[in-house]
């Protein structure tokens, strides 16, 4: 229960995995406290919907849970709306970023500064930063942990609370007792689902069919799951049906602009 009439909603800005769904953009999240919002991910085409939402100079920080171009390529218009924009903020945007992807996205924006330019194509509207992933961080009045997942490349989980409530975002990942350790307690997982029923990942794994995201909120005491990151042709009593195999509890199928009090 909330605290003090305490809110943690989450909207979601973009539910479909690298290949969009129809009409859908690619990860991201909206998490609003009564004072603050954070944005985790900001895949393709997410910055349109948050402007279906909330202004874009009232966000208090974004957070990228990876460097996979579907969870953050939408930094780029978000960019321009902060330097072009109708409306342009007072001060820069906190942009946190995965331990070694800082690099990685300034050798990508550099070929959209403009030649001789002042400043940096980032720095002139965000202020730019790496997570630590062994302490929490406060943006405002939300309190937000990080912790690897099991991914192809590094991938972080994130765990944002207020006023007695948690939500957990899985990120990308393959099954995981450390994703199960960092939601424990948590009132909803938000957990991807890229795999279709019965698909069975050979090799290297780094995502998981909705059983197994399933699993991971059972096993975690999770009472409420969102399963998100899906492709949209599996169809959503599949998914539903996958996921009910290891989950008793309530089971969400994440859309593009759906409303949600954690």
């Amino acid at each position: 229960m909330s605290v003090n009439g305490a809110l943690l909603r989450l909207t979601v800005l973009g539910s479909s995995p690298a290949v969009p769904n129809p009409g859908r953009a690619c990860s991201s999240y909206l998490v609003e406290s009564n004072a603050d919002r954070v944005v985790l991910d900001m895949g393709t085409g997410a910055f349109a919907n948050l402007r279906c939402h909330v202004s874009y100079t009232a966000v208090s920080a974004i957070a990228i849970s990876h460097m996979h171009a579907d969870h953050f390529i939408d930094v780029v218009p978000y960019r321009y709306a902060l330097k072009y924009g109708d409306e342009r903020p007072k001060t820069r945007l906190p942009l946190l970023l995965p331990p070694g992807g800082e690099p990685l996205l300034r050798a990508m924006v550099a070929a959209f500064a403009r030649e001789g330019s002042a400043g940096d194509f980032l720095d002139e509207s965000f202020a730019v930063g790496t997570y630590d992933t062994q302490h929490a961080r406060r943006v405002g009045d939300l309190e937000m942990r990080f912790a690897p997942t099991r991914h192809y490349i590094p991938a972080y989980a994130m765990r944002v609370s207020h006023g007695g409530r948690t939500l957990v975002f899985s990120a990308d990942t393959a099954p995981s007792e450390g994703l199960v350790e960092f939601a424990r307690g948590a009132d909803v997982l938000l957990c991807e689902a890229t795999l279709e029923p019965g698909f069975e990942e050979i090799g290297e794994r780094g995502h998981s069919t909705p059983a197994e995201a399933g699993a991971m909120a059972q096993q975690a005491g999770i009472e409420r799951l969102v399963i998100t990151h899906y492709s949209q042709h599996v169809g959503a009593e599949a998914i539903r049906a996958d996921a009910s195999r290891s989950f008793a509890g309530e089971i969400i199928l994440a859309h593009d602009h759906l409303k949600l009090d954690v």
